[in-house]
């Protein structure tokens, strides 16, 4: 990222609300995945590590902010949704595959899109978004894309 479009991001962020700092967080992860396609394709393997574990870093702070105590089902749906992401990074770095970073850019952009319509709204919290709560499925197919399943164990 360039000192200038740093700057431009602490300007724009100075004033935004909740919905507008979730935005900002998906529109970086989504760059940080374009990045390390693009580092992929060039060969540039320091690169796409440094950018895909970025992407890592952003997506723990995204997972800080779900409501472990209350959070209900939709809270579930982004757990699943952020493990699977995870697990996506992980399998896209072992497999050296641009496109599965790609892939995974495009979930995170599409969920970006809704938290975007819902600032557009004026809606007050993600209970009320829709389109977050259904989980997105794999294109032509009904699976979910990811699991549902949230075993308990304790060591």
């Amino acid at each position: 990222m360039s000192p200038t479009e740093l700057a431009y991001r602490k300007t724009a962020l100075g004033g935004a609300s909740g919905f507008g700092l979730m935005i900002a967080l998906y529109d970086t992860l989504a760059g940080d995945l374009r990045r390390a396609a693009e580092a992929e394709r060039r060969g540039d393997i320091e690169k796409r590590c440094r950018q895909a574990s970025h992407a890592l870093l952003i997506l723990s702070h995204l997972e800080d902010w779900i409501d472990q105590g209350t959070g209900g089902e939709l809270a579930d749906l982004f757990k699943g949704f952020f493990k699977s992401l995870r697990r996506r990074i992980i399998e896209a770095q072992a497999k050296r595959s641009p496109e599965i970073l790609e892939e995974e850019m495009a979930r995170v952009l599409e969920i970006r899109a809704v938290w975007q319509q819902a600032e557009s709204r004026g809606t007050t919290t993600a209970a009320h978004v829709p389109g977050l709560v259904q989980a997105p499925t794999y294109p032509g197919s009904s699976l979910p894309m990811y699991e549902r399943n949230s075993s308990r164990w304790s060591a």
